[in-house]
């Protein structure tokens, strides 16, 4: 059964945004995007002159339109799509913040964001109108960290912590490095991929901390890595921080091997260790992005017999409900009834092993 966006949206509270502006429509339909006035109340459109620029193409062809261009698709709601598809609601004990892990916590300071990913598991979430923690709401969020001895590391998340100005950021880097517990401090973010000319010497300045700092980049094909995209993490490199990526398995985006590996052998050459391939949660509207967990597996295990190990990323999946995170990457070992192994190597060929 699928269920038109136009029928639930009865139910449901728009957050008033205004119509795009006639040059940035033109530029949607040129491309294939859907103007649908629903569809653009329901969940936020905004893109930025750098991706615009990484885009060859229409959005039934092109893998950085389809991430951003507002699709027809969306308009269709499966029964099984979630509007909280990761379980965040559960594990909020107070405002900006998701605990799901005794030793971690997401501390979200912005619910907007550079640009507005297709897919994203936090749409019904996120968009202009939606918050920015005010200062007595960060410190109320920051109080919860120094009260939970057991938070090693900080993740700031959203929306995109980086959409903040320098000053709110270092305000923020300063109060976590003043909690002695809190070891690692970690960014996930959009905006250096997305929104480059955003990451200026005085964003930089702001983020050095005394703590192990790592940035996590939300990057799903080469063809985003533009030239600016290239000098801009260098810049971050050279700075000292430490460089993670994360992507989504999307279908007609990325999924395949050699575009994967295509992406994952150029980051590891800007000094970004590919962390996490996540398999794509059921947000409302996002089915057409979605492939099985058995077709995933089939595209992980070509990867390993044509990366090396320092390009390959985990394979994730986040299970709804908020249980939280587990890897889905397949196994080269199978057990058998006397205690043997079978070990599978990269080629696919299985060779006996006997355990001593």
């Amino acid at each position: 059964m699928i269920l038109s966006l136009n029928i639930m949206s009865k139910k449901q509270h728009f957050k008033p945004r205004k119509p795009l502006k006639s040059n940035e429509a033109l530029y949607v339909e040129e491309r294939g995007g859907e103007l649908s006035p629903v569809l653009l109340q329901k969940y936020a459109y905004r893109i930025t002159e750098s991706v615009k620029d990484t885009i060859k193409g229409h959005v039934k062809n092109d893998p950085v339109a389809k991430q951003y261009l507002p699709q027809r698709q969306e308009l269709q709601i499966l029964p099984d799509d979630l509007k909280d598809p990761i379980g965040d609601g559960v594990h909020t004990p107070v405002k900006g913040i998701i605990h799901r892990y005794p030793d971690r916590v997401l501390f979200m300071p912005a619910n907007v964001c550079a640009v507005y990913c297709r897919y994203c598991f936090r749409r019904e979430k996120v968009g202009p109108g939606s918050d920015i923690l005010d200062k007595a709401e960060r410190q109320a969020a920051l109080e919860y960290i120094r009260n939970n001895t057991d938070i090693w590391e900080v993740i700031l998340s959203g929306g995109d912590p980086l959409i903040l100005s320098p000053k709110i950021l270092k305000e923020i880097i300063e109060e976590l490095n003043d909690i002695k517990h809190v070891r690692v401090i970690r960014i996930h973010t959009r905006v250096p991929i997305a929104d480059p000319k955003r990451v200026t010497k005085d964003m930089i300045e702001a983020l050095k901390s005394d703590k192990a700092l790592y940035v996590t980049l939300h990057v799903n094909h080469a063809q985003e890595l533009s030239d600016e995209v290239h000098l801009t993490l260098r810049n971050l490199h050279k700075a000292g921080f430490n460089l993670l990526s994360q992507s989504v398995l999307l279908k007609g985006v990325n999924d395949n091997a050699d575009t994967l590996a295509d992406l994952f052998r150029t980051l590891i050459t800007l000094n970004v260790k590919p962390y996490y391939l996540h398999h794509p949660d059921k947000a409302p509207g996002t089915n057409h992005f979605r492939l099985t967990i058995a077709e995933g597996q089939k595209i992980v295990e070509s990867l390993r017999g044509k990366l090396s190990g320092i390009c390959l990323p985990t394979y994730m999946i986040d299970i709804p409900g908020g249980h939280g995170k587990v890897p889905l990457t397949p196994s080269s070992i199978q057990s058998k009834p006397d205690g043997s192994y079978v070990i599978i190597d990269p080629q696919g060929v299985h060779h006996d092993y006997e355990d001593s």
